[in-house]
């Protein structure tokens, strides 16, 4: 067998083992536990109350956090993508941050910044009396940071559907005397509906898999969804009840691959891919600086105060100490780096975990990549699909098909649960996408000349691989393998029901520090987790100037 057949092989193995196997395995448990078909049990599972009301609160959470998120998305992509609002490269970068911060650290920030113990208020008098409710909690405080959360996500949709419109359009419709709202409402808007129910539907989809969120700002209050349902589960009841939360998590499934469809149906199949964007931009004149003023106070609103939250109370001793120069202090940053053996070893745990994911994934991802761009487009496209779907269902559904996966003892190599490799071998589940996108992207953009001009030459397949297409790629690899170790060093979704004693990750340890009621603790390895975030997409950012337009959404 040569070469190329034999990596064909590898490769297709190997994804089906990410992707296929587990998804397969919880349909296996939730539809046909006994190992024949039995829909009565699984309709039974699905049909009690306390199933309903987590549907219920999901789909009414996700469908009112999409809302809110397109409402603040649509403004700032606009102002961001067609006018000459000051610091447009730097206002994108903002708007995209909070996609990249983990949903846990998000919810715990804005708990700080709005509740009665309220450090930051405190400073300004604006505190909530002692005692009173956080108004964070429940419902309401779910759908707003949904809504700050998954706002990127439209800003990404919608800035690669503003990129497609044709400037001979907007200069027809200016030369013919056409305000700028009238363009907008008459030109852009229409061209770019499609885009506007994509970012809706990917903010739907984000919204029906979110467990941080929920998990901090409605378990307190018994309010649940479907991911925190699931959770409650397991964690109370252990292995017992797998096919319980497996039909739970085909509800979670189902509702996502809905939302999957109707993403896909609004683009008519074609995958939002970013560009530069268009020339044209309008001049906004006299309204420049009140637009970039608005531009600013929304990121001051959705992203600094709540950053500036966790930083004053990770400075404080305990809740309710006055932040002051007597009682400043960096007590917090040493127990939770030094002292504290849990989570000196979670930080450990998911830095060696999230890197180990992200070389291997950015490995996979070249010879993946290439030969995907040399299949026929249908398997190039289910391939696609099989991959995309671990990273498009929630977090905790993947959980659970590693659990059932991997629980009875493997041949040679026994049970993984409960150790680190089944945390390891979910985030190859998860994020072999997220690896494989700037990869595709770079590599869609060499010239079609080069690689003809070696086989000319009579260099074989895998010669031009490693010669030509592989080194050429390679920035984008490592951008990619950057943004696997930021979305898995925070990550909280798949590892809350993965982690085992001396196995903590950095997401576990948190939720758990805030569940406990050491918040300044909490603060400080959430502050700490937001510098490795920002240092990160730093490094990214400066690799992008290497890298083809569409790999950094922000760029």
């Amino acid at each position: 067998m040569s070469g190329p057949w034999i990596l064909t092989a590898f490769v297709l193995v190997v994804v089906a083992c990410l992707t296929l196997l587990p998804i397969g395995r919880l349909f296996m448990v939730a539809l046909a536990p006994g190992g024949a078909l039995d829909l009565t049990e699984f309709l039974a599972r699905i049909a009690r109350p306390s199933a309903w009301r987590a549907t219920l609160n999901t789909v009414d959470t996700a469908f009112f956090g999409a809302c809110a998120a397109l409402a603040l998305a649509l403004p700032l992509t606009l102002a961001v993508a067609l006018t000459n609002v000051p610091g447009r490269l730097a206002l994108g970068y903002c708007i995209i941050l909070p996609l990249m911060i983990a949903p846990q650290v998000t919810a715990i920030a804005w708990l700080h910044l709005f509740g009665p113990s309220s450090t930051l208020l405190h400073l300004v008098g604006l505190a909530p009396a002692p005692g009173a409710r956080n108004p964070m909690l429940g419902r309401g405080g779910i759908i707003l940071l949904y809504a700050v959360q998954h706002a990127p996500i439209v800003f990404i949709a919608l800035r690669a559907g503003l990129a497609q419109v044709p400037r001979d359009l907007i200069e027809a419709a200016r030369a013919s005397g056409a305000r700028p709202l009238r363009v907008l409402a008459t030109v852009i808007l229409p061209l770019i509906r499609p885009y506007l129910a994509a970012g809706f539907s990917l903010a739907f989809i984000s919204g029906i898999g979110n467990f941080g969120i929920p998990a901090l700002l409605g378990l307190p209050v018994n309010y649940l969804t479907l991911s925190t349902l699931i959770y409650q589960k397991l964690s109370s009841s252990g292995p017992d009840v797998l096919p319980d939360v497996a039909a739970l998590s085909i509800i979670v499934t189902v509702a996502t691959l809905v939302g999957i469809g109707l993403q896909r149906l609004a683009t008519g199949g074609k995958p939002a891919r970013m560009t530069a964007g268009p020339a044209f931009h309008f001049a906004l004149g006299r309204w420049r600086l009140p637009v970039a003023l608005a531009a600013w106070g929304v990121i001051l609103l959705t992203l600094v105060l709540p950053a500036l939250a966790l930083i004053v109370t990770s400075l404080i001793p305990a809740f309710g100490v006055p932040l002051g120069w007597s009682t400043v202090t960096l007590d917090n940053y040493v127990e939770v780096l030094w002292r504290q053996a849990s989570t000196t070893r979670a930080f450990v745990n998911s830095f060696l975990l999230s890197s180990t994911a992200a070389l291997l994934l950015a490995g996979f991802a070249l010879p993946l990549g290439w030969l995907m761009m040399r299949w026929p487009r249908r398997v190039a496209t289910a391939v696609g699909g099989a991959i995309d779907l671990p990273y498009a269902i929630p977090g905790i559904v993947l959980a659970i098909a590693a659990i059932l996966l991997f629980l009875k003892p493997l041949p040679l190599i026994g049970s993984l649960y409960a150790t680190p490799w089944i945390i390891l071998i979910a985030y190859l589940m998860r994020f072999l996408a997220l690896a494989g996108k700037p990869v595709s992207t770079a590599l869609a953009q060499i010239p079609p000349a080069l690689d003809e001009a070696a086989a000319a030459s009579g260099a074989r397949p895998l010669r031009r691989l490693t010669t030509i297409s592989a080194p050429l790629a390679a920035p984008a690899a490592i951008a990619g393998a950057l943004l696997v170790f930021m979305s898995a060093f925070n990550e909280l979704t798949v590892s809350a029901l993965l982690w085992s004693s001396r196995h903590e990750t950095l997401g576990v340890v948190l939720f758990s520090l805030e569940e406990a009621g050491l918040g300044t603790q909490a603060a400080a390895i959430a502050v700490t987790s937001l510098l490795v975030v920002i240092v990160t997409l730093g490094l990214i950012d400066r690799l992008g100037r290497r890298l083809p337009p569409g790999v950094l959404p922000w760029r």
